[in-house]
């Protein structure tokens, strides 16, 4: 009993709270431990239950989701946490990452996704079902700007995936985030970032932000 993943769940329809629990307590290995209807609560029953996952309705009575996120941010963060929305509004995604949560499923794909996410996140992983994935990604790649004719000599400094890696640095993409859009591993972000550095001469983070800028791989 005690190696078992304890996960709390925070939605305010108990239909959807009551399918979640069947769903989670056929799994061996997990055992739903409470539930919260409004985000006024989350917090201390997180705590009072010593839940390992906390998976969050964004659209919460009292509190919603995000700023239940940033009460955890303020208080330190009690479990990891995997939002389970009907929205899969991009701005609503990096805002909750740039906050730190573990994974992001929308309800759409909650029953094929969940036990695999809450595994993953367990494990260390980041969790983000394929439509979100795939918003992600589209955004990123639309952010990295195509080089034109008169760059040659990044062409020759640089390789594509440089360039890509590079551009997202200068639009302050942290590492994690990075690897997460690239579908790459934060060992092979951070392998690309040294060899940018030193293909480029740069000494910090500012330089490369120059020269993204002096190149128009971003706009100021």
């Amino acid at each position: 009993m005690s190696n078992k993943i304890r996960i709390h769940l925070a939605d305010d329809h108990q239909v959807l709270l009551d399918g979640m629990k069947t769903l989670l307590n056929t799994v061996p290995d997990f055992d739903v431990v409470g539930f919260s209807i409004d985000g006024n609560t989350i917090y201390e029953d997180v705590i009072n239950n010593k839940a390992s996952i906390l998976v969050l309705d964004i659209s919460m009575p009292k509190k919603d989701g995000i700023q239940v996120v940033k009460e955890f941010i303020a208080k330190g963060f009690p479990c990891k946490v995997i939002i389970l929305s009907s929205y899969d509004d991009l701005k609503i995604i990096q805002e909750v990452m740039k906050l730190g949560v573990n994974g992001y499923l929308t309800k759409q794909c909650a029953g094929e996704n969940i036990v695999e996410a809450i595994h993953a996140v367990t494990n260390g992983e980041d969790y983000f079902c394929n439509s979100v994935r795939e918003k992600i990604f589209n955004s990123a790649t639309q952010n990295v700007t195509k080089l034109n004719k008169n760059k040659p000599k990044i062409d020759l400094l640089l390789t594509g995936r440089e360039i890509e890696v590079l551009t997202l640095i200068a639009l302050e993409y942290s590492g994690k985030e990075i690897s997460e859009y690239l579908f790459i591993s934060s060992n092979t972000v951070e392998t690309h970032r040294k060899n940018i550095m030193k293909k480029l001469k740069a000494k910090n983070t500012i330089s490369l932000v120059k020269y993204a800028l002096k190149n128009k791989l971003i706009k100021a």
